[in-house]
């Protein structure tokens, strides 16, 4: 596969594979990124690590107790390679486990990466404002910051701002974490630990990854600035996009309904986020 590839599009999918690499050897049970992984080992006609990749998903999927996902996952290697001992030890181990231990409820995805099912649509505007109030992560990051003492309620106040989505915005606004760290109150660095702990969302540097500004201005560009969120790459039928608030319930809705590709999302450092909406959007 990788002999109708461009020299282009092969580098893309080696810088692909190795900022992936790096994210899911931190973080074993993300298999949305391995996913990532495999699709572009695919592409590029690896076949040994596309099979390693996948028992890997398999592994993450048992880890999380998604039992089903796992057995499909490794019911695939079997049918190219049905002999692969591996394979069939893990799968004898998962029909063991499944006769002596209770199901265990299914893993939650995190809140950024949720498709959210719609709602019926409220009868007074009043509320329908409420509601868009709510859902722009306020609550979770307050939790996060001020509960667990890390800011103070008034540094909180003082840096948290909604924007007004009746009018659309003059540039880019830039995140709560970003606002804090140009205060002098948290540096980033130490933000993005937190939420990609409380969130369980995988951890991005935009400055390594060639970001794909093309696919970035296929989106509205009053989302992407009102919300600062990127659009950064495609992989077959996933859209990967960098944020700095993976609370926002609002702006996932969004863009779920301004593509057809699934919407994975990934923290990455406001800045670097800001730099390329920027770029894309003049």
């Amino acid at each position: 596969m990788s002999a109708t590839l461009t020299a282009s599009e092969e580098s893309q999918l080696s810088q692909t594979i190795e900022m992936f690499e790096v994210i899911t050897q931190s973080q074993p049970q993300d298999y949305q990124s391995l996913e990532i992984l495999k699709e572009a080992y695919s592409k590029l006609g690896r076949e040994k690590e596309v099979v390693g990749t996948s028992k890997r998903i398999a592994q993450a999927y048992v880890q999380l107790g998604q039992l089903s996902s796992a057995i499909l996952e490794y019911e695939t290697i079997l049918q190219r390679f049905p002999n692969d001992p591996d394979v069939q030890m893990a799968l004898k181990e998962i029909e063991s486990k499944a006769n002596n231990v209770a199901p265990e409820p299914a893993q939650a995805e995190p809140a950024a990466l949720s498709r959210l099912a719609p709602k019926a649509a409220p009868k007074k505007a009043t509320d329908r404002l409420a509601s868009i109030e709510v859902e722009d992560g306020r609550q979770m990051m307050q939790k996060i910051f001020v509960e667990s003492k890390i800011i103070s309620t008034g540094d909180f106040d003082l840096c948290w701002s909604t924007p007004d989505i009746s009018l659309p915005p003059k540039g880019v606004i830039e995140p709560f974490i970003q606002v804090l760290a140009d205060k002098g109150i948290l540096v980033s660095e130490k933000s993005l630990k937190l939420l990609s702990d409380k969130a369980r969302v995988a951890y991005l540097q935009l400055d390594k990854y060639d970001v794909d500004l093309e696919l970035t201005r296929t989106f509205p560009a009053e989302i992407c600035r009102r919300w600062c969120i990127l659009p950064f790459d495609r992989m077959s039928k996933s859209v990967m996009v960098a944020t700095a608030n993976p609370f926002n319930r609002h702006v996932a809705k969004e863009l779920a309904d301004a593509t057809k590709n699934r919407v994975l999302w990934y923290l990455a450092p406001p800045s670097e986020i800001v730099v390329n909406l920027r770029k894309a959007f003049r």
